[in-house]
């Protein structure tokens, strides 16, 4: 016999339900929030004055030195095993090479250089954490 109808208990008819048959994710608001989600991630300008433009889970950046910035958490990660992406913006026809120094589980400490002859300030700086 065809399943013609679906009865529901309080759920109004055309409400789209999203539903994860394994319970390896929690509905938040109108968003499908699961463990692959960044649980950082912050775009800010990295010359002159550094401020954050929109960020997640990142309570500051702390400017080291000429492209070197440190990537606070505002909640600490679980562990130091995350992995991070993190892109720049800067016009130069150079190699620009972005490395990361100890991480810990507060922060991310991040170095721009330029062909490897210098750290610059990239106009802005994009970073996304997962754990």
């Amino acid at each position: 016999m065809p399943l013609t109808k679906i009865q529901s208990l309080g759920i109004t008819d055309g409400t789209i339900v999203n539903a994860d048959i394994n319970a390896s994710a929690a509905i938040a608001g109108t968003k499908l929030s699961g463990v692959n989600d960044a649980k950082a991630w912050v775009k800010f300008n990295g010359s002159g004055t550094v401020a954050i433009s929109a960020s997640f889970n990142v309570s500051s950046i702390t400017d080291q030195a000429t492209g070197q910035y440190e990537i606070n958490f505002t909640t600490a990660m679980s562990d130091v095993n995350y992995s991070s992406v993190v892109s720049t913006s800067i016009n130069f026809a150079n190699t620009v090479i972005i490395m990361y120094t100890v991480a810990t589980t507060t922060k991310l400490p991040i170095q721009v250089l330029i062909d490897n002859s210098g750290y610059t300030d990239p106009d802005s700086i994009s970073a996304a954490i997962f754990r």
